[in-house]
């Protein structure tokens, strides 16, 4: 990252604004909501560990900034709705709403895994996601203005020996799109982050499983051991700038922390306005225009 990219990150403002952080006991989630706060937001954070939310609660404060941590299950939806509650209580208002909770499920192939894993899988991260989003919107609509941001984690390609994990990130990919064009007009961004191979707790757990995480994924997660993977700080700061107002406009889009130029904040914004730049779209409707090529007939 140049000085001056440092620098144009280093500028977001936050201040006034109130973010809730689901996951943040630990991992990505953790850096994420120091992030938020170290750009003057205050800062909700969500977990189910609560001895975890307690101690990055104590870093929020150290960064003078106002928090308050919430237990909960973000598959449940009265506890989501009683965090949200919370938050506005606490905090006043909602602003930004980061979906990080997740879980990595069940590993191994289709016919092996258990079936209450897998669905389980797919309620804390999809679902979840989905009830979170839910409860935040009429505080963002009413506002006419907020950010809802996604982690997508591995969900942008295949992942073999982990169908519950994959299909819900993926899903995650296609819900944020949708959300992102109900939500257009009422002036609030939707976006997804794939934060790249981060070394977390879920890394120790692929590590243990063995055989069952097939030969790719044990040496993906070998390399990033032995490298200690992406810093979690890329992901988080990539967050911060989706949550700030630098990032206004930009929505509906899957975004990488590692492979997409998004510090360079300048030409990054050209893209903005792209239909087929950082989505799922299986193809590029004007390619055949650019290339030349004879125009196809529909069957």
């Amino acid at each position: 990252m140049t000085s001056v990219e440092k620098q144009e990150l280093a500028n977001l403002n936050l201040l006034d604004k109130v973010a809730l952080v689901t996951g943040a006991g630990r991992g990505l989630g953790k850096a994420i909501a120091l992030a938020l706060a170290s750009h003057g937001a205050d800062v909700a954070i969500l977990s189910r560990t609560e001895k975890e939310i307690q101690q990055t609660t104590l870093e929020i404060r150290a960064l003078q900034r106002k928090v308050v941590a919430i237990r909960a299950d973000v598959s449940e939806p009265r506890q989501v709705k009683h965090a949200v509650r919370r938050t506005i209580e606490a905090l006043g208002t909602i602003d930004i709403l980061v979906n990080n909770a997740g879980v990595i499920g069940p590993i191994g192939h289709v016919e092996e895994v258990s079936i209450n894993d897998w669905i389980t899988t797919i309620h804390v991260n999809l679902v979840g996601t989905f009830l979170c989003s839910r409860a935040v919107l009429p505080y963002l609509k009413r506002k006419a203005h907020g950010k809802i941001i996604n982690i997508a984690g591995s969900g942008e390609g295949s992942l073999p020996s982990f169908t519950a994990y994959a299909s819900s990130k993926s899903a995650i990919v296609r819900f944020t799109e949708t959300l992102a064009e109900e939500v257009r007009r009422h002036n609030i961004d939707v976006n997804a982050v794939a934060p790249g191979g981060i070394y977390t707790r879920m890394t120790e757990e692929i590590i243990l499983a063995e055989e069952s995480a097939g030969d790719k994924e044990r040496l993906r997660v070998r390399k990033v051991k032995e490298s200690g993977g992406v810093k979690l700080e890329v992901g988080a700061e990539l967050v911060a700038f989706l949550a700030s107002d630098d990032s206004n406009g930009l929505t509906g889009k899957l975004i990488s922390a590692v492979h997409d130029d998004w510090r360079n904040l300048k030409s990054f914004r050209k893209l903005m306005g792209s239909n087929d730049i950082f989505t799922m779209r299986r193809i590029d409707i004007d390619l055949p225009k650019r290339l030349r090529l004879p125009k196809l007939e529909r069957w």
